[in-house]
């Protein structure tokens, strides 16, 4: 099934009972489905169609929701960009996913207006707010009909960016069939139901997010409250407030909760579980997140390229500390050596994945398709090994990657932008351990010959270039560069 007719098969079942609750309104699934139909019309307005590209920029708010899945129904592709993207970054990212179409907030208009020349292919700007958004018109007079054009399950539905070795990003392109099948998780693996309602913290612009807190939800007819910007105490209050059941999220936002000065004051008594994902959980800190909040944490392994999910802990097999759990359903993962050949129970290799779950390739891009999707493999580029009952557990990474409070950041793309300023001769990126974020991004600057500068100067420098988790945290200025001639 197409993702625009699961949004449809949920509402005719489930028509008045609340989809998303944002702020003081909860939208049940007709009228999502309604405002979705009437986005659709809209957008077909415009001479958008089946085929197109559609960026969407914003941040966990209805007209996200309402935007993806009008994107879907139109048979379109939904470009899901982090709201954080700078001038600099939106350059090549609309311009390399031939969008025709940018949805973002007013006050993210400015970015695109900035380099609006160099995009000729993008030329609607839709702003989700503000006097001149056409969302309050459109989802006011319809219409609130739609037909959905005939959409296969290996046709494209949505294009998740994801940072490349070369230091520019790819697209991932996932396909309906990928996204439905992880749109089963919630019930399959946390035997959840409509009676569900999480907490949406992770961006839906992530894959993990737009799984965990909007397809998964969609698709058993649960509910989410929506939330774009909060603090440790609003979050206390709306599991309190709103009776959320479950929580998925990185692992920063779980230890936060630990640590908590004012936890105490709230009854979170109706949480029933919790996902973790996006980085590394510190093994120790499960036991006693349990304990705090009498609740199970369930921790996986993703990557966008496989929409993310790919294994899982579960609440019907008992967990081990450390391990990433099992493959999913659908999903077979094996550990190899250089040669692609299966290692031994026990022994460490690279993790490979293939199901239902693994993209169609990276758009425009066949060469680096052809590299990570070998004899129909998808190579992770992570290390680990499966124990005998299958269990697998992470050891590192044979590429240069940081993660970052559930963000990759790819060395060479933060490099390439300190070697632009004028005082750096070289520089060299990479993770430093951190408790609440995973890593966090250091830089080893060399300057050049005379040239003086801070560290401070540089933030700021990367700061007008990058998204503000891409931005080194610290920077060390030495000598020589290790490999530097």
């Amino acid at each position: 099934m197409d993702l625009g007719r699961m949004l449809e098969a949920t509402a005719s079942r489930f028509g008045e009972r609340t989809a998303f609750l944002y702020e003081d309104d909860a939208i049940s699934y007709e009228r999502l489905n309604r405002s979705v139909n009437a986005f659709a019309n809209y957008l077909k307005t415009l001479g958008l169609g089946r085929g197109d590209h559609i960026a969407v920029m914003l941040a966990n708010c209805p007209e996200f929701v309402v935007s993806y899945f009008a994107i879907q129904k139109l048979g379109g592709v939904a470009v899901t960009l982090n709201v954080l993207s700078t001038p600099y970054e939106l350059r090549h990212l609309l311009g390399n996913s031939d969008s025709r179409a940018f949805i973002t907030s007013a006050s993210a208009a400015k970015r695109y207006e900035e380099i609006k020349p160099e995009i000729p292919l993008c030329r609607h700007l839709i702003l989700a707010d503000g006097e001149s958004s056409p969302f309050p018109k459109a989802l006011a007079e319809g219409p609130f009909t739609f037909a959905i054009p005939d959409i296969g399950p290996d046709d494209p539905a949505v294009m998740i960016y994801t940072a490349g070795l070369t230091g520019k990003p790819r697209g991932a392109v996932l396909t309906h069939n990928n996204l439905y099948t992880q749109s089963n998780l919630l019930r399959s693996i946390c035997q959840a139901d409509e009676s569900a309602r999480g907490l949406a913290i992770i961006p839906f612009f992530h894959s993990f997010g737009a799984v965990a807190n909007m397809l998964a939800v969609i698709r058993v007819g649960a509910s989410a409250v929506l939330m774009d910007h909060f603090t440790l105490d609003s979050i206390f209050g709306a599991i309190e407030r709103q009776k959320v059941t479950y929580i998925a999220a990185v692992p920063r936002l779980f230890l936060g909760m630990v640590f908590h000065d004012r936890k105490a004051n709230f009854d979170v008594s109706s949480l029933r579980f919790c996902v973790t994902g996006g980085a590394a959980m510190p093994p120790d800190f499960i036991p006693v997140f349990e304990k705090e909040f009498h609740v199970k944490i369930l921790e996986g392994y993703g990557l966008t390229e496989g929409s993310p999910v790919s294994s899982f802990n579960r609440l019907d097999i008992p967990p081990k500390t450390g391990s990433i759990g099992v493959a999913i359903p659908g999903v077979e993962i094996r550990i190899v050596d250089e040669q692609d050949r299966e290692v031994t129970r026990g022994t460490v290799g690279e993790l490979v994945i293939r199901g239902e779950n693994v993209m169609k390739g990276y758009y425009k891009d066949e060469e680096a398709t052809a590299q990570v999707m070998r004899n129909g493999w998808l190579h992770s580029s992570d290390l680990g090994f499966m124990d005998e009952e299958g269990y697998i557990f992470l050891t590192g990474r044979k590429k240069r990657m940081v993660i970052t409070s559930g963000f990759n950041v790819y060395p060479r793309e933060v490099e390439i932008v300190l070697e632009m300023h004028p005082a750096v001769r070289k520089a060299r990126v990479e993770g430093k351990a951190d408790l609440l974020r995973g890593e966090i991004v250091k830089a080893f600057v060399v300057k050049k010959a005379g040239a003086a500068v801070e560290d401070r100067e540089l933030s700021r420098y990367c700061r007008t270039y990058l998204s503000s988790y891409k931005v080194p945290r610290e920077i060390e200025f030495v000598d020589r560069i290790e490999g530097e001639s």
